[in-house]
């Protein structure tokens, strides 16, 4: 079976013209005879607006219930990006990270995956063109909802291309790969084309917010090209190996 990994990132999943840009860049994959597992991210500040109202609630809310809580954003994302390309004429079947067999341990907001237990997504495959899994989540031995910090959904991406043994994992996010300083903050930022996984971890520390931490030490360990590129962008963006 010949399966491709990608993750949309929130700011390419803001607005139904956006998911319509993703729904797109996902069907360039099946037109290449291949099976897609798309995992995406909340979209747009839905994070943002859902800590906002915890935090109206509790100056210090509860860490289980604020996973709980915050874990809808890519439930909501996963399932419209699902109805959206059933919709185009795609079969296409949403998971939660716990349905996708991601499980963490138990330290709520900033858990580790621990596992992942690909079998459900390798079944639905065999029936689906696309699997869209949302990311971020996963679940502890006890059943508890766990996140896996800010920007987790990247680790999320790399580790599911792991369990899947694959090879590569496409990151879309709202530029075009990865650069040495923000572009939206300053003109003479300069795109990186190739960086090894040991400058990006170095980047990563110093503040950039390209990638998940993890995302990184993960594709290391399993030798998962990232790709970093815009679903806008016709060039090959950025390649971290």
């Amino acid at each position: 079976m010949n399966i491709v990994v990608i993750k949309f990132g929130g700011s390419s999943l803001a607005d139904n013209e956006k998911l319509l840009i993703a729904a797109k860049k996902t069907i360039s994959f099946l037109n290449e005879d291949k099976k897609v597992v798309v995992i995406v991210s909340a979209q747009g500040k839905t994070t943002d607006e859902l800590l906002k109202q915890a935090k109206e609630l509790s100056k210090e809310p509860n860490k289980r219930e604020l996973d709980m809580l915050v874990s809808t954003g890519e439930q909501i994302s996963c399932a419209k990006f699902a109805i959206l390309l059933n919709e185009m004429g795609y079969k296409a079947t949403s998971l939660t990270g716990w349905q996708a067999g991601i499980l963490t341990d138990s330290d709520y907001t900033q858990a580790k995956i621990q596992d992942i237990y690909p079998n459900t997504i390798w079944g639905l495959l065999e029936t689906n063109d696309v699997i869209v899994i949302a990311g971020f989540q996963g679940i502890d031995a006890n059943k508890n909802i766990t996140t896996l910090g800010r920007d987790g959904s990247d680790t999320t991406a790399v580790a599911i291309a792991a369990a899947l043994e694959q090879k590569e994992c496409y990151i879309y996010t709202d530029i075009d790969g990865i650069y040495n300083i923000d572009p939206h903050k300053f003109k003479r930022a300069k795109k990186i084309e190739e960086i090894s996984y040991d400058n990006m971890e170095k980047l990563v520390k110093n503040g950039a917010k390209v990638l998940h931490d993890r995302c990184v030490k993960i594709a290391k360990k399993y030798g998962i090209k990232i790709i970093v590129n815009s679903p806008n962008s016709k060039d090959n963006g950025s390649i971290v190996d």
